[in-house]
C-alpha cells in the first residue's frame, strides 16, 4: 500500500473484476488497490488477481497515482463526497467508469485541482479483448492521457471520442449485444427444430464467426451482406423477412433507450 503509482478502484464490483483479471492476464505487473465496502468481494478479488485490499477509503486515496471510480451511477456523488471529507490527498488524474455522469457533475463534486477522463470498458476486458472509449477533459495532461490509454489498452482497443459520444458508444458497443442476439437466434432455432446444443453452436458461428471473417478479410460490410443475400437463397429470405418485420427499427429503439437512460443518469 506503500506505493504511489497504484492503481486505486473505488467500488470492488463486476467491472472491477473483469478489469483486473484481464489486466494480470495481459502481463499487468503494477499495484492494484481496490476499496469496497463489502470484504467478500475484496476477497474473491484478490485470489483472482491479486489485488490489494485497502482498509478503508482514506488509505486507499492516499496511496493512489491514478483514481478509478467504479460505482454505480447513483452512488458517484455520494463517494466523491465521501473522498473529500476524509482528507486524503487526491491524486490528478481520476478515472470515471460511471455510465452518463457527465465531466462537468464529476468536476464539481470532487473540485480542483483534478484532472478527469471518463472511460466506458466493455465487460470482455476480463480476456484482454474488450474495448474501451475514453473522453478526456481539457484540463488532462498529455502524459496523463498516455498513461490512461496505456493502462486500459493492456485490455484492448481504446477509442479516443468527444463526451458527447460517450453515451451512445456505451449503449452500442455493450457485448450484450452478441449475448442477446445469440440467445434469440438460437431460441428460433430451437422453435425451428434444432436441439439446444445444436441451436447454439449454428447461432455462435453466424454471430462470432462470420464477424471475426468481416475483420479478418478485409471485405466491406455491404460486401459480405450482398454476397450472402443471393436472390432466391435462405439467407436473403431471412434477411428480408427481418428487415420487414422491423428489426432496424427495434435496434434503434434499444439504442435510443440506452442513451436515455445514461441521461437519466447524468441527472441524479
Amino acid at each position: 500500500m506503500k506505493d504511489t503509482k497504484a492503481i486505486v478502484f473505488l467500488g470492488g464490483g463486476h467491472i472491477t473484476g473483469a478489469l483486473a483479471a484481464g489486466l494480470r492476464l495481459a502481463g499487468y505487473e503494477g499495484a492494484l488497490v481496490v476499496y469496497d465496502r463489502h470484504p467478500e468481494k475484496l476477497r474473491a478479488l484478490r485470489r483472482e488477481s491479486r489485488v490489494e485490499m485497502a482498509r478503508d477509503l482514506k488509505s486507499a486515496v492516499a496511496c493512489a497515482g491514478m483514481l478509478v471510480i467504479a460505482v454505480r451511477p447513483g452512488s458517484v456523488q455520494d463517494l466523491l463526497e465521501e473522498v473529500v471529507a476524509c482528507g486524503a490527498r487526491v491524486p490528478k488524474l481520476c478515472v470515471s467508469l460511471a455510465a452518463g455522469i457527465p465531466l462537468r457533475n464529476l468536476r464539481a463534486w470532487l473540485g480542483p485541482p483534478v484532472h478527469w477522463a471518463r472511460a466506458m470498458p466493455s465487460p470482455v476486458c476480463r480476456i484482454a479483448r474488450g474495448l474501451t472509449p475514453v473522453s478526456f477533459a481539457r484540463s488532462v495532461k498529455a502524459a496523463e492521457r498516455v498513461r490512461a490509454r496505456r493502462f486500459f489498452g493492456y485490455v484492448g482497443p481504446v477509442l479516443d471520442l468527444p463526451e458527447r459520444q460517450l453515451d451512445a458508444i456505451t449503449a452500442t458497443h455493450s457485448p450484450t449485444h452478441g449475448y442477446h442476439a445469440l440467445a434469440t437466434l438460437a431460441k428460433a432455432a430451437q422453435a425451428a427444430g434444432l436441439d439446444r446444443v445444436t441451436a447454439l453452436t449454428a447461432a455462435a458461428h453466424a454471430l462470432s464467426d462470420g464477424i471475426v471473417y468481416w475483420r479478418e478479410s478485409g471485405n466491406e460490410l455491404g460486401e459480405l451482406l450482398h454476397e450472402a443475400a443471393t436472390p432466391g437463397g435462405i439467407a436473403a429470405a431471412t434477411m428480408s423477412a427481418m428487415d420487414a418485420a422491423g428489426y432496424a427499427r427495434v435496434v434503434e429503439n434499444g439504442i435510443r433507450a440506452g442513451i436515455q437512460q445514461a441521461r437519466r443518469n447524468a441527472k441524479r
